[in-house]
């Protein structure tokens, strides 16, 4: 899971806040197992994640 949130923001660093995060990028909802097993940080990087992705393509929670 973790390489899953350093991959989307590597991804989501290199791209503009056009388009191209929208395209590539996709809500991260993790199971209610990898919830228990997270550490605060990597909790703090899926919320800020997903926040983007709420503001710039109307991503639902």
């Amino acid at each position: 899971m973790v390489k899953i949130v350093a991959l989307s923001f590597t991804l989501a660093g290199c791209t503009t806040s056009g388009g191209s995060f929208c395209a590539a990028g996709h809500p991260i909802r993790p199971t209610q197992t990898e919830v228990a097993t997270l550490s605060g940080a990597s909790v703090a990087a899926i919320l800020a994640h997903n926040e983007k992705g709420q503001k710039l393509c109307g991503w639902r929670p």
